[in-house]
């Protein structure tokens, strides 16, 4: 194997550089990943403009990815060359408070690869071998690479923990479309969801969403989800978009009694106005997710294998490692663009 490996490297706030690097060298407990794909996350463009990780750089971001075992390290057990896999990003101590008490996205030196420390826009990358999972053989590589952001859906479900039957309103339709679908496993009903791409709306529609509404079309979604809750308002309601006014509609749509699941990252210094009233009287409350850990990974995998959730519809495009940071414009460009995949193996752009 060479010593060096080609990767984009984000050298500095706007500025991304695809140069040879060293190739990762992997301890007793890691493996070495040669990389297939690599899904393009809001995440890697927060990183871009300097909003999220800005003390990290120079970095090789990318963390939604899937691979074949390049490598492994002595004191690894179960795991062989040639394998396909993906891997949890969240690495914790294991020791402080929250990780005993099992909130590992907590942990005191929480970090996540490919935001913190260097991930998979590369040829290559190091990851422990405890974080790894194998991809079933029906499973290809983009929807390998899928696993992470349904992890993430699966694991905000969780914390939300919906009735059979409930109503759920969801502001955004990025991975919104997949909140939507999430609780149409779930049983729930109305599933409602609002966003600003009618495309995208669509693919809600069809994986089972009751109604997908663009914010054009309605002078006030919060009275929209009233009409079609009986006047109530939703039993569930989730923020899939990050800004201060959506989550304020988000939690006027919520019923008495109804759950507020917070998924949107904000800005750090964002502030929205909240009448602890509604609280009180109102018995409302919220639940906050920032990522999947542990068993939403499998989960994620079972899922997507037996064909509950179909990811396939939302792939738009891979392109090569060179094009990174053209994709990371052309996503914000283009509303016909959904999921864009980065391989190191390509040489040209493909439309899936």
């Amino acid at each position: 194997m060479a010593n060096t490996m080609k990767a984009a490297v984000f050298e500095k706030i706007g500025v991304i550089k695809v140069k040879e690097v060293p190739v990762p060298e992997i301890g007793e407990n890691d493996v070495l990943i040669k990389v297939k794909n690599t899904g393009i996350c809001g995440t890697d463009w927060s990183i871009y403009n300097g909003w999220y990780s800005a003390d990290k750089l120079p970095m090789i971001a990318g963390h939604e990815f899937s691979g074949v075992i390049a490598k492994v390290g002595k004191n690894t057990s179960g795991l062989s060359e040639g394998e396909r896999v993906t891997c949890d990003i969240n690495m914790s101590c294991g020791k402080c408070f929250y990780c005993i008490k099992g909130e590992k996205l907590l942990c005191d030196s929480f970090t996540q690869l490919g935001i913190h420390t260097d991930g998979t826009f590369a040829e290559f990358v190091k990851a422990p071998a405890s974080l790894l999972h194998k991809l079933p053989d029906n499973m290809s590589f983009e929807e390998g690479a899928f696993i992470e952001p349904v992890s993430c859906v699966i694991h905000a479900a969780k914390a939300m923990d919906a009735c059979l039957g409930s109503s759920v309103a969801i502001i955004g339709c990025g991975l919104g479309v997949l909140h939507a679908r999430m609780a149409v496993l779930r049983a729930c009903a109305p599933v409602i969801i609002f966003g600003d791409n009618r495309k995208r709306l669509q693919i809600a529609k069809d994986m089972g969403a009751d109604y997908a509404i663009h914010i054009d079309d309605v002078a006030d979604p919060v009275a929209e989800v009233m009409k079609l809750t009986h006047g109530r308002g939703a039993d569930y309601a989730i923020e899939a978009v990050g800004t201060v006014k959506t989550y304020q509609q988000a939690f006027a749509m919520l019923r008495r009694g109804g759950r507020l699941s917070a998924f949107g990252i904000t800005g750090e210094q964002d502030v929205m106005n909240i009448r602890p009233f509604e609280f009180v009287l109102g018995e409302k409350k919220v639940t906050g997710s920032c990522a999947g850990v542990g068993a939403d990974w499998p989960d994620a995998i079972t899922l997507i294998s037996n064909g509950r959730i179909n990811p396939k519809p939302l792939f738009s495009l891979k392109v090569p490692l060179e094009d990174l940071e053209w994709a990371l414009l052309e996503l914000r460009k283009d509303p016909s663009l959904f999921k864009v995949f980065v391989s190191p193996e390509i040489s040209k752009r493909e439309v899936l």
